[in-house]
């Protein structure tokens, strides 16, 4: 038999979480040297269709350190992580390549 849990409570519950990246300039500075030293598959100098651009993307996987709090009432927990995460640069013909995402890859 499940126990009813009082839904006044869970309704009531609020949880503040924030994760914050370290040194994110330095960063995303690297990422884009790294994509932008990676070979060059020509893409981005194909022929497409009118009013469309071509372009190249690069992704590269990298460690980053960050933080995250986690707070409830007068409840704070904080913790530091290194993760690996993925990031995806693009690039259009006769430009440099520019940041478009990353995504955590645990």
């Amino acid at each position: 038999m499940k126990k009813k849990i009082g839904n006044e409570k869970i309704n009531n519950l609020q949880i503040e979480a924030k994760s914050s990246l370290i040194e994110v300039g330095l960063l995303l500075c690297l990422v884009e040297m790294l994509a932008d030293r990676r070979s060059k598959t020509g893409a981005c100098h194909q022929l497409v269709p009118f009013g469309w651009r071509a372009m190249e993307t690069s992704s590269i996987e990298a460690y980053v350190n960050g933080n995250t709090t986690i707070k409830q009432d007068e409840y704070v927990v904080k913790s530091d992580f290194t993760s690996s995460f993925i990031f995806t640069c693009s690039q259009t013909e006769g430009r440099d390549h520019s940041f478009q995402w990353l995504c955590s890859l645990s």
